[in-house]
This record gives structure tokens, C-alpha cells and sequence, in this order.
């Protein structure tokens, strides 16, 4: 099996460590999406990351998807079994990649666009949802221990792509989120690893 990935995307991030934590077999292939490659079109026809591709050839796409899928195959290590249970972690899981899409659409605004042309109260609105979000995981830090699941890979990606693009501007008020990432770390010792 293959992932198609970036070292910056917090979706892939999330994806490869939970596929590494659970014990599937993958290769990650770094990928270059503004090329269009054609081994990731061919899998995925929107040409997003990341995209997992079976042994058999089978493309999965869609990070919460894929999750499901690393789920499935390693007989439950992400997911808990009791439906309410499982449903926070889904919960913690949508609520940290929400915050991601928020994050991304304030790069991408200031990416793709001259300066001249970037519209500030869109990057305000973007940062007004993704502080809302982050102050409500402040306040509610999942319990962390030796059995992780998806909500906690969700929020090490996040926590990582906020240092990696924001650092310094998210960390005021928010103690918890701050020291989080040691925490995990204690349990997920290869996290190192992905942060690159």
C-alpha cells in the first residue's frame, strides 16, 4: 500500500502517523500536487492529498475516509467500539480538521493572491472560526494515554501545522494546547518523525 502525501499537509500528516501507529504497512510517496502527477490523477481525480492506494490497486481518498479504512484493517486500533465513544472521537477528529481548513484557506489566501488582492476580513472570519475551535480544545484536551485513537492523531497534526505556519500566534490562552503535543509525544514516541 502507498500514500500520497506532503510533509505539509496536516491531513496527510494525521493519515501516516495513524497508519504507522496502527501497524499497516505503507509507503509514503512524496507528492507534488500543483504538478498534477499523473499517479495520484489516475487514483484520485480531484488530485488531492492524501490518497491511499491498496495492494490491489483500490484508491482511498479523504483523510477521515482513509482513517476509516486504517481502522477497519487493524481490526479497531483507531476507533473505539462504543458508539458514544467512537462518537467523540469522530467529534475531536472533524472539530481539529475544521480548524485545519481554516488554517489552510488563510495560506492559501495569501498564497495565490497579491498582496493587493488578499481580503483581510476573509482571513479574519477564518481566524475567528479556527480561534473558536482551538479555545474549545483548550478546554476540553482529550485524555491521552498508551491507547491512542484518530482524535489524537487529528490534533497532533493540527498542533504541528500551526507551528509549522503560525507559529507564535495561536499560543496565547492556550496553556493546554501548548504543552499537549509533549504529552503525546510520551506515547507516540515517533512523532519526531513527522514533523518534518
Amino acid at each position: 500500500m502507498k500514500i500520497f502525501y506532503s510533509p505539509t499537509s496536516p491531513y496527510s500528516t494525521k493519515v501516516r502517523m495513524a497508519a504507522h501507529y496502527a501497524g499497516l504497512a505503507t509507503e509514503s510517496v512524496l507528492t507534488d500536487t500543483n504538478g498534477n502527477p499523473q499517479d495520484l490523477i489516475a487514483s484520485n481525480p480531484l488530485g488531492k492529498i492524501p490518497t491511499l492506494v491498496t495492494s490491489d490497486g483500490k484508491a482511498i481518498y479523504d483523510s477521515r475516509v482513509i482513517m476509516n479504512f486504517i481502522d477497519r484493517e487493524t481490526k479497531g486500533k483507531l476507533y473505539p467500539r462504543n458508539p458514544g465513544k467512537r462518537t467523540d472521537v469522530e467529534l475531536l477528529e472533524a472539530l481539529c480538521d475544521g480548524v485545519c481548513d481554516c488554517l489552510l484557506a488563510i495560506v492559501y489566501e495569501k498564497r495565490f493572491h497579491p498582496p493587493e488582492k488578499v481580503h483581510q476580513p476573509w482571513i479574519d472570519r477564518q481566524w475567528e472560526k479556527a480561534g473558536r475551535g482551538l479555545d474549545l480544545l483548550n478546554a476540553n484536551m482529550p485524555k491521552t494515554g498508551a491507547k491512542l485513537h484518530a482524535g489524537h492523531f487529528a490534533l497532533a497534526a493540527l498542533l504541528r501545522y500551526l507551528e509549522l505556519r503560525f507559529a507564535g500566534e495561536w499560543q496565547k490562552g492556550r496553556p493546554k494546547l501548548r504543552n499537549w503535543p509533549q504529552k503525546f509525544e510520551k506515547f507516540f514516541p515517533d512523532y519526531a518523525q513527522f514533523k518534518i
